[in-house]
């Protein structure tokens, strides 16, 4: 026996069969999750979860994450997914182990506080559907969200895991806001509401290895009830984070299986348990079970969707995040949205004055959505901003956090900003000290009567209250009253392993145009279109299954274009009247007939424009063609990186034109309304 009653390798190797720890470590699996959240952009579809979940079930783990975060939102508007059957799929398959999910208190899966009714509903049809444990966290670490959805969750009977969401105000646990003393309070905090379990959030990979310990030990000593810490690997330190966890007594650990672990998700399950065999903390876990999943992932199902991993850095951690705290997916969002602007040069200018407007919104920390509110904000004042005024394009998000619709800040929002901020603000100028939620009309009535019977049950109702701009478009595909558009449609291995041969043969020159008689041969409604990148060229090539042989139209690359990032889709762009050879942009959704009133999308009507500052989606129209305006009254809303943009009119006069209508994709640039 080695010494700390540690057991030798070579000991265990000798044993019959695996001494059984005392205090075995429990593990949280966030694959099915966070895991492709982090590295995928939350693609992951529920039919390429199935093959491996029923092994999955026989590891052992204490919970799998399945739902939650960005999932709900990201099914319904890119892979037209029900949201709430993939629980019922899953299910199916995990038989024995719970079900997680990632609750945001009263945010639940959106991005702005919701009523009461719609919270309390929520988590029901979560309970009905299948899900055992809430891991319920707010942004601002405000417990009066967790108000609603916290006794809700007890009378179903399942897990409410409280969180606290962790920051630094400065390198390591130094400050004056986010103190050890300040974890204590709020672990002591959750265990007074009820808490089954504490989960420490450390979603940017803040978390230095001795302080983890030193935290750990500190709630171990105040709170009974288990301690559960889930750390994103970003900074490179997590893997370290999580021993010295264990050695200080936590009890949950949050890992990832291999393929869909490190850079920005979390730490690798596998060196854990191998690490930890013959401790007290081992966790009992069967390598080759694990080794078995891995395999199957890695050849069957993460192909499909090796497009979207960022391939642009060679290391997999970023040391930055210490000294900007953003967590990766935030910074995913920047680096997108500032390359759809054309400003991707100007990401230094970001990162430098992203502390500045965290701190004068009230140091607050960055996890959804206030890494969205505080991200979109900092690029809107890199972009838009002016020697003489700071604060130019204030999203809405901000205002109702200004306003205190979010909860109540660590420390105080700077108060010109505020004031700017609630100036001709909607609901009044003076920001509420009370539980947001209290402000707020039941949600559901209103819902129900705007969308009548596109809704067939209560779970469509939710989904369409919670994002009624992509929620009511997906209700129309899933009934059968709008085609699904390919994009969103999924891709298979096959397709995937046609793409790689198409770009062996290019780089070889092998691929030729195919002639008929001399002609093309007629494309079919089977015609699938890839772009194929070949270094520095792209080849857009049409694919048609005649007779199981593909067809395969060719060009020469166009001469001088450089090739863009290819946009995060889950499955190529629709086929172009004719192949040709052009970089690939971002896709754009086709823009629908014009709402009634509206003029041509191309409508100018030579008077002043109201252009897209940014790409984005549009919300609504305030304004519609014959309303007149006063210049600076808010026309259209268009929402940006998830955050809401009131762009208002530039002149006095009357609305002429209206080119889009809502849940349309528009460009940076492009017309939106032109007033005469």
């Amino acid at each position: 026996m080695s010494e700390h009653g540690r057991i030798n390798m070579c000991e265990i190797n000798c044993e019959k069969e695996r001494p059984k720890a005392q205090n075995p470590l429990m593990i949280e699996d966030l694959s099915l999750r966070d895991g492709h959240q982090s590295l995928f952009a939350t693609r992951g579809r529920t039919e390429d979860m199935i093959p491996v979940a029923e092994r999955m079930d026989e590891v052992g783990f204490w919970a799998m994450e399945v739902w939650g975060g960005a999932t709900f939102d990201t099914m319904h508007r890119f892979l037209n997914e029900d949201p709430w059957e993939r629980i019922r799929t899953l299910k199916r398959y995990i038989k024995k182990t719970p079900f997680s999910m990632l609750l945001r208190g009263q945010n639940l899966v959106g991005y702005r506080n919701y009523a009461d009714d719609v919270a309390k509903a929520f988590v029901n049809r979560a309970a009905e559907n299948g899900m055992d444990v809430f891991r319920t966290f707010d942004a601002l670490n405000d417990y009066r969200n967790f108000e609603a959805v916290a006794p809700v969750i007890k009378s179903c009977g399942k897990h409410f895991q409280g969180c606290i969401c962790y920051s630094l105000t400065e390198p390591r646990m130094g400050g004056t806001v986010y103190t050890l003393d300040y974890y204590v309070k709020k672990a002591k905090d959750l265990e007074s509401m009820g808490a089954d379990s504490i989960c420490i959030k450390d979603m940017a990979g803040l978390m230095a290895p001795y302080d983890a310990f030193d935290l750990v030990k500190a709630l171990k000593a105040n709170v009974d009830i288990p301690i559960n810490l889930h750390s994103h690997f970003t900074s490179g330190m997590a893997a370290m984070t999580h021993l010295k966890a264990a050695e200080a007594g936590v009890d949950i650990l949050d890992t990832c299986l291999t393929p869909y672990a490190y850079r920005t998700s979390h730490p690798a399950l596998e060196p854990l348990v191998m690490s930890l065999i013959g401790t007290d903390r081992d966790t009992g876990f069967d390598i080759e079970t694990l080794a078995s999943i891995n395999e199957t992932l890695e050849k069957d199902i993460l192909p499909k969707y090796r497009h979207l991993l960022d391939d642009t850095k060679v290391s997999v951690i970023d040391i930055n995040v210490l000294l900007h705290q953003t967590p990766g997916g935030m910074l995913s969002n920047l680096v997108n949205q500032l390359r759809d602007m054309d400003a991707l040069d100007r990401i230094g200018e970001v990162y430098e004055e992203l502390p500045r407007v965290r701190k004068e919104l009230g140091q607050i920390p960055l996890v959804t959505p206030t890494s969205q509110i505080v991200g979109t904000q900092t690029v809107n004042n890199v972009l838009f901003d002016t020697k003489e005024e700071r604060y130019k394009m204030i999203t809405a998000q901000v205002k109702d956090l200004c306003y205190g619709l979010y909860g109540k800040t660590a420390a105080p929002i700077d108060p010109e900003v505020q004031k700017k901020a609630l100036k001709g603000y909607d609901r009044g100028e003076n920001p509420i000290t009370c539980r947001p939620a209290e402000v707020l009309k039941p949600e559901l009535e209103d819902s129900k009567a705007q969308i009548k019977d596109l809704a067939v049950d209560e779970d469509d109702l939710i989904l369409y209250t919670l994002f009624p701009v992509t929620g009511k478009k997906f209700l129309q595909q899933k009934y059968g009253k709008e085609a699904v558009p390919e994009s969103m449609k999924a891709i298979s291995l096959e397709d995937v392993q046609r793409q790689a041969e198409m770009i062996k043969k290019a780089k070889a020159g092998e691929l030729v145009e195919r002639k008929v008689n001399g002609e093309l041969p007629e494309k079919t409604d089977c015609l699938r279109t890839f772009n194929v990148f070949v270094d520095e060229e792209c080849f857009e090539v049409g694919v048609d299954e005649v007779g199981g042989t593909p067809v395969m139209a060719y060009a020469q690359p166009a001469q001088g274009t450089q090739v863009p990032t290819p946009p995060p889709a889950a499955a190529p762009a629709p086929a172009p009247a004719a192949p040709e050879v052009k970089p690939a942009p971002a896709p754009k959704a086709p823009k629908p007939a014009a709402p009634p009133a509206a003029q041509p999308a191309a409508a100018t009507g030579g008077g002043a424009q109201v252009t897209a500052p940014m790409p984005g989606m549009i919300i609504k129209y305030e304004k519609n063609v014959g309303d007149f305006v006063k210049k600076g009254d808010t026309v259209v809303v268009l929402e940006a990186m998830k955050m809401e943009n009131a762009l208002p009119a530039p002149a006095d006069g009357e609305v002429t034109a209206v080119n889009f209508g809502p849940g349309d994709s528009v460009s940076k640039g492009e017309i939106l309304a032109v007033i005469g």
